[in-house]
């Protein structure tokens, strides 16, 4: 059977305009005016959004079932986070074997925290095993569910190079129609710029931290960090190793543990014990240890939150920093940890605690957002406010509507959600009296 039959033709025949030409309103509920529709592909399966690891995981699990699936992506390449808004010296934070995607695991060869690119390479080896092959440069604008199917709006913007530069000539709007709706953007589509008092007047450089590769060209400069999640950690000990005068802003409690205890993952060892012990007594072990491996944090201006690390990355999805050398550039006062900044100076920052330093530079590592309620009609399933599931962990909402990559459970949760949101649609695709899907 053919995966994908394209409508196109007179608009007679279309029930995207049938519907509207009945319809007193010129626009759709989703804002798109009906004459900017360029062209309506209908899908048999599902419509996943979003080419980076959790949209490539179902894309793969269910070409590999038999059920039809396009993947769109608004950049022009896989997993685009990863590859462009990262620095140089990212490596993943777990070890491989919780960041593996579903039906293939990292090769033998790669080392226990592989690097970006490492991770890159096996994301496009991925991709070519399963022949998951996304339609790139498709921005999502909005989707809709009108009762029998997903609608969903695409903009392509056109360019050619002009003189040298990428001139716009203009842009195709294309719907996707499709029984099943998988929301694969993730977490961090977004980069959060918070407002801060008085940044108009820094005479300085600001940045957020999706924006920084490497320390290179830092030398001397006196730059502040705001954030101390793991990339403000991580920028922070890059520019203090290329000899940048470093500071970090800690506005709040954090837990910071080694990245590896006793020989083994942090990680790892916190999920086996889980298995035979509560979490409060997990999370008392992991204290003790980390006080024996790194100290007392608080000392260093990071003081850890009342509930353990464990509890409240169950209860609120804030997850521990795993330290791979930063605290000892703070112990030897090559990062300077400073409170949460008050406003902006012509020179420099103003902190809560009254203190003024000037600055040169301004990373803000202050992390992402999901852009779901952006373009998603729909307000059941997804939360408005932060555009996660309502519920915890959740991957399944109503009318054919899944997502996956909102777990706050990393790559491993990623594959988590991948499963059993391929189980359920294939289920569903068979129960349709579907046949398999053979994709070329």
């Amino acid at each position: 059977m053919d995966c994908f039959a394209e409508v196109e033709g007179k608009r007679a025949h279309d029930p995207l305009y049938q519907r509207r030409s009945r319809a007193a309103a010129t626009t759709p509920a989703t804002g798109v005016p009906v004459d900017d529709v360029d062209r309506v592909v209908d899908v048999a399966g599902a419509v996943i959004v979003g080419a980076g690891p959790s949209g490539l995981a179902v894309g793969a699990m269910l070409g590999l079932a038999g059920v039809a699936y396009v993947v769109l992506e608004r950049c022009g390449c896989i997993a685009s986070l990863w590859r462009h808004r990262t620095y140089d010296r990212l490596c993943l934070h777990l070890p491989k074997r919780f960041c593996e995607l579903p039906l293939m695991p990292f090769p033998a060869s790669f080392p226990e925290y592989p690097t970006r690119d490492q991770f890159l390479d096996y994301l496009e080896s991925y991709a070519r095993r399963f022949a998951v092959e996304p339609v790139f440069r498709r921005t999502v604008i909005s989707a809709e569910y009108d009762g029998e199917s997903w609608w969903v709006y695409t903009k392509e913007v056109i360019t050619a190079a002009v003189g040298g530069e990428q001139a716009v000539l203009g842009s195709t709007m294309t719907v996707y129609r499709s029984k099943w709706l998988v929301v694969a953007t993730g977490e961090n589509a977004e980069p959060v710029v918070p407002e801060i008092e008085g940044v108009g007047r820094f005479k300085g450089q600001i940045m957020h931290s999706s924006e920084y590769r490497n320390g290179e060209g830092y030398a001397g400069k006196r730059v502040l960090v705001v954030g101390c999640g793991n990339s403000g950690m991580e920028v922070s000990l890059d520019l203090a190793n290329h000899n940048a005068r470093a500071s970090m802003v800690v506005r709040d409690t954090v837990h910071v543990l080694p990245r590896e205890m006793l020989g083994r993952s942090t990680f790892g060892l916190s999920a086996w014990l889980l298995r035979w012990l509560s979490v409060q007594t997990v999370d008392r072990l992991l204290l003790l240890m980390a006080r024996l491996v790194i100290g007392d944090t608080a000392r260093l201006g990071i003081a850890r939150p009342s509930l353990g690390p464990m509890e409240l990355k169950g209860v609120c999805g804030k997850t521990p920093v795993l330290d791979v050398g930063t605290l000892a550039k703070i112990k030897s006062g090559n990062i300077q940890v400073l409170p949460a900044v008050q406003c902006f100076r012509e020179h420099g920052v103003e902190f809560v605690d009254g203190r003024i330093e000037d600055f040169d530079v301004v990373i803000l590592a202050t992390g992402y957002k999901s852009n779901v309620p952006y373009w998603l009609k729909e307000k059941e399933f997804f939360s408005e406010k932060d555009g996660f599931p309502k519920k915890s962990n959740g991957w399944k909402g109503q009318n054919g509507l899944y997502a996956v990559g909102f777990s706050r459970r990393g790559l491993l949760g990623v594959s988590m959600d991948a499963t059993k949101i391929t189980e359920d649609i294939v289920q569903r695709w068979r129960d349709m009296g579907y046949e398999r899907c053979e994709r070329e």
